[in-house]
């Protein structure tokens, strides 16, 4: 998978990247990373990430969500895809479908929606088009 330790080095460094979107902060647009993301503020976009998402209390996102693991304890409208995790904290208030392969709800969250369960591993692909990073530097492009 990778060319050199160096490749893996600096793979392992983008994936261990955090990301917060502050209470009170309004975005829109999509966001895609490699790292973790925490969001407590308003996002009107999709949020992807190969790694986890972290929904605060005070979080609104108008779109989808893509992640290898997210935790929800705000309002999502919009389809989530979690390819390991979704855990729906009692604040959670979900309207939209979930893709997910294992699926905790805490007592109080809100679902309103279709769900399905599978234990079949989606390929996350960050970058221009779903490219991955290493392919967009072949073409000399900037990764997002």
């Amino acid at each position: 998978m990778f060319s050199s330790k160096e490749d893996h080095k600096v793979a392992e460094e983008i994936s261990n990247s955090s990301n917060i979107i502050g209470k009170g902060t309004k975005l829109k647009g999509d966001i895609e990373t490699f790292g973790n993301i925490r969001i407590e503020g308003n996002i009107i976009g999709n949020v992807k990430t190969k790694s986890k998402i972290a929904l605060g209390q005070s979080s609104e996102i108008e779109g989808n969500i893509l992640a290898q693991n997210a935790e929800v304890a705000g309002v999502v409208k919009g389809k989530i895809e979690v390819t390991d995790i979704l855990i729906l904290k009692p604040t959670a208030v979900i309207n939209g479908d979930i893709v997910t392969n294992k699926l905790i709800v805490e007592t109080g969250a809100t679902f309103n929606g279709g769900c399905k369960m599978s234990s079949t591993i989606k390929d996350i692909k960050i970058g221009e088009n779903g490219q991955s990073e290493k392919a967009l530097k072949r073409e000399g492009a900037k990764a997002i």
